[in-house]
């Protein structure tokens, strides 16, 4: 992995576990065509076989996980169906004997004490059987939902800068804005823009706007160290803080921190270490008010973006 152009965030990683596991044949097949042909494994290439062969559209996703457990269903249901037949078969045997016993006739006796033996080792084996396809089902339904809550994580995750997307982000302000804060704390949110982001792309061509983006990325989820904050990419280069329970002080600051190191942050040339080009990034912060919905609190804090561009840049800016 180290010999590839492509960032050391969760989307390699995850691309390379799946290869060197072995668990994703397709996935396999296509890199090791890949490799075999000298091809590099840049950011784009990465992210291309991410969403083509581990994180596919929902609704592929969704529909087969949902076509498998429909099988799995059918099947243990037709199972358990033929183990009631032989059930009812058997009680019927069971039935002919009790009848045999109290006729007291030998040879009414023998043929009937036969068939409920027989029956008896059909009906185990019919047991076993459902239980056995029980056990499988279990097995397939723990590795289902297993695909699904990765299904569903990765349906929330932005895949380039491995935070939460812009779907993640709204699901997340739902949740913020159906909290009550804590005495002496609020809910803040902060709003994160990178300056002049279109120049870098105009200057130096969208791939290394796509390291700049993975670089901002990887400085807010280092950033994020409460486990109830979260990061998100919002939209191209603009970016979010969820802070719960936090007040806006702390929040500035956190929002300073993050500004602060992306203007020290580097990007250098992979094989000669020769600094390309730095950024800054631009903020706005808030907090929620008691009659927010997510519109007025979005706002609110782009009002105060819009005012640290307007003020030129590289700061923070906050709105009551």
């Amino acid at each position: 992995m180290g010999k590839h152009e492509a960032a050391f965030n969760p989307v390699t990683f995850t691309l390379w576990y799946e290869y060197v596991a072995g668990i994703n044949p397709a996935l396999t097949a296509a890199m090791d065509e890949m490799l075999a042909g000298g091809k590099g494994m840049d950011d784009s290439v990465v992210i291309t076989l991410y969403q083509k062969h581990i994180a596919p559209a929902d609704e592929a996703v969704m529909a087969r996980i949902s076509g498998e457990m429909e099988r799995l269903l059918a099947s243990v249901a037709q199972t358990a169906s033929q183990t009631g037949d032989k059930a009812g078969a058997f009680g019927d045997q069971l039935t002919g004997l009790n009848q045999a016993l109290a006729s007291r006739d030998v040879e009414l006796l023998r043929p009937r004490l036969t068939e409920v033996i027989a029956g008896t080792a059909e009906m185990k084996s019919s047991v076993e059987a459902l239980q056995q396809k029980v056990s499988t089902s279990q097995e397939e339904i723990n590795r289902l939902r297993s695909d699904l809550d990765r299904a569903t994580s990765e349906a929330l995750l932005c895949p380039m800068t491995g935070i939460l997307n812009r779907r993640g982000f709204e699901r997340k302000i739902e949740s913020l804005l159906s909290q009550q804060a804590a005495d002496g704390h609020s809910h803040c949110l902060v709003m994160l823009d990178i300056d002049h982001f279109k120049k870098v792309n105009d200057t130096h061509g969208h791939l290394m706007g796509d390291r700049v983006l993975q670089a901002v990325g990887e400085i807010l989820r280092t950033a994020v160290t409460d486990a109830n904050h979260a990061a998100a990419r919002y939209g191209g280069e603009e970016f979010a803080l969820l802070l719960p329970q936090t007040s806006l002080d702390k929040s500035v600051q956190l929002a300073e921190a993050v500004r602060s190191r992306t203007k020290a942050m580097k990007i250098r040339n992979r094989t000669t270490q020769e600094v390309l080009l730095t950024v800054t990034i631009s903020g706005g912060v808030t907090a929620m008010k008691p009659d927010d919905d997510a519109t007025s609190l979005i706002s609110r804090a782009d009002a105060a973006l819009y005012a640290a561009k307007n003020s030129g840049r590289d700061r923070v800016v906050t709105h009551a």
